[in-house]
């Protein structure tokens, strides 16, 4: 989330899917390398807290996104129960170990896309809470990877 310019977008990626980060408010552009044959998930906008929390960020939380100028469809994820796993000094909670926490949001998933490069715009906000990624993805073919 705090990748300036998509460099580390690859950073400790499950090998079934590619996750896309958002930011901590604002917005970012960032070119992403992404092997071929994995789905992508994101969120338009994303909260971790209370269950609290939760309820009042979600109750004005909004957001869109396209791929190649056409409207994905985002899905709301009202509160998950999430362990979040870090290090000393990390951007969410600040500590090392495992902290068990409500999360919320709307997010999208979207199946592998072809290969080659793509535009993808994220907008999100809720409250007074504005965040956006427009995202260059570059899908690489199984011989590239």
């Amino acid at each position: 989330m705090t990748d300036p310019t998509g460099k580390f977008c690859d950073r400790n990626q499950p090998e079934d899917v590619w996750f896309l980060a958002g930011t901590f408010g604002g917005t970012s552009q960032r070119t992403c390398e992404v092997p071929a044959g994995r789905m992508l998930v994101f969120p338009l906008v994303n909260r971790v807290g209370s269950e609290a929390v939760c309820k009042e960020f979600m109750a004005t939380a909004e957001g869109g996104a396209t791929l190649d100028g056409k409207a994905v469809t985002p899905e709301r994820m009202e509160e998950n129960d999430v362990a979040v796993t870090g290090v000393v000094g990390n951007p969410l909670t600040g500590e090392e170990g495992t902290a068990t926490s409500y999360a919320c949001g709307i997010w999208v998933r979207l199946q592998p896309l072809r290969p080659g490069r793509h535009t993808l715009t994220i907008r999100g906000s809720s409250g007074d809470f504005h965040t956006g990624v427009d995202y260059t993805l570059i899908i690489k073919t199984e011989q590239q990877a």
